[in-house]
């Protein structure tokens, strides 16, 4: 794991009302707003020039663009949602190259998490009683993707907070 405690504890702040906004959005509405994801790509462009050093914080701007046209790919072939897509391009600066394969197993894990909690929780009477007009609740065949991703950028930050001197690589 590359990402320092340092790096966490400037970004968590600023990041993780954004992550839990999304991932509320994407579950009553499907949807996550530009607005949103404009927003997470301005804390990267502000905090990460204090958080990272310079050479980090100007390649990682690559990171969003290969992202990005993935995800521009991906939803034009139909494979996952536009908004999903842009926040994920949004994301990516703020994970270091070599933590890669630490962020496909941790989105892994955290996908797999969220898709049965959601699930279970759509299942649930009282829970759909209590929030009714969740779209994500009625859409049978699609889920909301932002509460893996969003949930996926905060415990990135967290494991270093969560696990200090830990090596994950």
């Amino acid at each position: 794991m590359t990402v320092t405690m340092s790096e966490a504890l400037w970004f968590l702040p600023f990041i993780v009302p954004v992550c839990l906004f999304v991932a509320w959005s994407d579950m009553k509405f499907m949807r996550i707003p530009n607005k949103t994801v404009l927003l997470l790509v301005g804390v990267f462009a502000v905090v990460g020039l204090v958080a990272l050093p310079l050479v980090d914080y100007a390649w990682r701007w690559v990171h969003l663009i290969v992202i990005l046209l993935i995800g521009f790919i991906a939803s034009s072939a139909g494979l996952v949602g536009a908004g999903d897509a842009k926040f994920a391009a949004a994301m990516a600066p703020f994970f270091a190259f070599g933590d890669a394969a630490l962020v496909l197993m941790l989105f892994s894990a955290i996908l797999l998490g969220a898709f049965v909690t959601h699930r279970i929780a759509r299942a649930i009477p009282a829970v759909r009683r209590a929030l009714p007009d969740w779209e994500s609740w009625t859409r049978k065949r699609d889920f909301p993707m932002g509460l893996a991703l969003s949930g996926t950028l905060m415990f990135y930050f967290l494991l270093p907070v969560i696990l200090p001197g830990i090596t994950l690589s």
